[in-house]
């Protein structure tokens, strides 16, 4: 649950991207409701603005309608009971988020190649009380090459990847299910 005081700003910010079109289905606002993204920012103060926000190692959180077009693209995939992959995972909201969505039958698996950046991740999940998720193995959170999955714990239902890279890494798409989803974005370095 979110904070008080932090709840009215937060609830507006996520108000916005339903009224413009970019939250469209209640499981994804509940997910992102439930979820309070302070914890996975370095500076409070700005924190529910729809803009990504430096973490860190050279790297940001994303904005707010970025992670809720992201659930929303992988909506179908993220049922209760699914097996999903977030590579690239930083600063761990979205696999959290994801996490709310497979519900207890289900795991949300985010691996980064930071080690620090993946304790730090770690911490902002027990500063959000999400420490059940993680005794339950309904998130996990590693320290692995991103661009090579985590083969061990597949197959998934969906892989989602935020970082761009110059084409789709064949080790992604060995770990799919057949079905499974790979949502990334593709571009040359730089682009």
């Amino acid at each position: 649950m979110l904070s008080p005081q932090c709840n009215a700003a937060w609830a507006a910010t996520l108000q916005a991207l339903t009224h413009a079109g970019v939250i469209t289905t209640p499981r994804v606002r509940e997910a992102m409701e439930k979820v309070d993204r302070s914890h996975y920012c370095q500076s409070a103060a700005s924190c529910y603005e729809d803009a990504p926000q430096r973490i860190g190692w050279g790297i940001t959180i994303s904005a707010p309608h970025m992670h809720a077009r992201a659930l929303e693209e992988l909506e179908p995939q993220l049922k209760p009971g699914a097996k999903i992959l977030d590579v690239g995972s930083g600063s761990g909201y979205l696999t959290a988020c994801i996490a709310q969505m497979v519900g207890p039958n289900g795991v949300a698996i985010g691996i980064d190649h930071i080690p620090d950046l993946v304790e730090w991740s770690r911490s902002n999940v027990n500063k959000d009380g999400k420490q059940p998720l993680v005794e339950a193995g309904t998130l996990e959170l590693h320290v692995r090459d991103g661009f090579q999955g985590y083969a061990e714990k597949g197959p998934y239902d969906a892989i989602h990847v935020g970082a761009a890279p110059e084409r789709v890494p064949e080790a992604l798409k060995q770990q799919l299910r057949p079905g499974g989803v790979l949502l990334l974005p593709v571009g040359p370095n730089g682009g």
